[in-house]
């Protein structure tokens, strides 16, 4: 079985995390402030600030924002779940905006019709390390003094006519989860141009407080570990070579399924650095059967997302209707795209692509 994911933790992240649980510095010390600090390399802001998940880095980034109850904030319904409860976890409302067909990102039109008087933020998400159309969003955001915060944190390195993602608005978050294209075993980092905002979070993830026992604000406890960071700064050396890696992959399975009729790969503007967090093929008609048809080939494909957010149980009482999101959800397959594919690997995508028997 070809994995859809596969995490890499060579030798140089088990001895640089050993190296941290010899030196006995284990939470908030040097290996964090470090990757902070190299982290911005990527996100091309002046500030980092690392927390223990991506989840945290938009729940954080939210709070120190100073978004809450009887507040809305404009989001994609076709992401992963912590996108909208970030914001119900700060007290405020998701207000779920529909996608454009071809990105999968936000809709900047959509977005136009919810903006109303309790409208704060937008949350355009970089899915599957596309970048949202972030030309529009910010001049709607300026056009109506909200602010942006974007959820990277399928996108680190992806970028819009050279600018990266996590640069755009008031903040910007990345998760080091296994599966991303780069990880801390688990983590999270919020990039910002403001160090303002930088130092509320610092606060908000340790208990309120920069000094010990002088709590400044009320916080909670979102630290990462400088095991986690150390492991982060192996990663983030490697990443430059991943990203690359799989921007051929993704070029080699754009020409080797190009014309499989029935499958539609991903189209990517130009100005848009795609990072392929995941290679995703819309399926019209029988994209269930695909499923079943790669993984008996020994495919691991996946679907993310099965059920848009805007249908599960928390959120299913709003009624919204979201009919590309909707579609989006019955017809996106992805295929393995990582780093750590073979060129035979490859080839048996390809192939099992081309031998699909599709509905017509």
């Amino acid at each position: 079985m070809i994995p859809p994911a596969k995490p890499h933790i060579g030798e140089a992240e088990i001895e640089a995390a050993v190296a941290v649980l010899r030196s006995g510095r284990v939470v908030q010390g040097p290996e964090v402030a470090a990757f902070e600090e190299e982290f911005t390399e990527v996100s091309g802001t002046a500030e980092c600030v690392a927390v223990n998940s991506g989840t945290s880095a938009l729940q954080l980034a939210l709070m120190a924002m100073g978004v809450g109850p009887g507040d809305e904030v404009i989001v994609p319904s076709f992401s992963f779940a912590a996108s909208a409860n970030a914001v119900r976890l700060v007290g405020a409302e998701p207000v779920f905006a529909d996608i454009e067909p071809d990105s999968y990102c936000i809709d900047p039109d959509a977005v136009t019709a919810l903006i109303g008087p309790r409208t704060v933020a937008i949350m355009p998400v970089h899915l599957y390390g596309h970048p949202a159309d972030m030309a529009r969003l910010t001049a709607l955001a300026q056009r109506h003094s909200l602010a942006i915060l974007e959820d990277a944190c399928q996108a680190h390195g992806a970028q819009v006519d050279g600018k990266p993602v996590g640069s755009f608005g008031v903040a910007g978050t990345f998760s080091f989860y296994p599966t991303k294209n780069m990880h801390a075993l688990e983590g999270g980092m919020v990039s910002t141009d403001d160090p303002k905002l930088a130092r509320t979070l610092r606060l908000l993830r340790n208990q309120g407080m920069e000094q010990r026992y002088a709590n400044e604000i009320v916080g909670a406890n979102m630290r990462m570990t400088d095991v986690a960071a150390a492991i982060g700064r192996v990663q983030l050396r490697q990443l430059a070579g991943w990203t690359e890696q799989r921007r051929d992959n993704a070029a080699r399975l754009d020409a080797g399924i190009a014309q499989v009729d029935g499958v539609v790969a991903p189209p990517v503007p130009a100005g848009a650095r795609h990072i392929y967090h995941q290679y995703t093929v819309r399926i019209p008609s029988g994209r269930d059967a695909a499923l079943e048809q790669l993984n008996a080939a020994g495919i691991g494909s996946a679907v993310y997302y099965p059920i848009p957010i805007h249908k599960l149980i928390p959120y299913a009482h709003m009624g919204v209707d979201l009919p590309e999101t909707d579609r989006a959800a019955a017809e996106v397959l992805s295929l393995p795209v990582h780093p750590s594919l073979s060129d035979g690997d490859l080839d048996r995508i390809i192939a099992a692509v081309r031998a699909l028997e599709l509905p017509q």
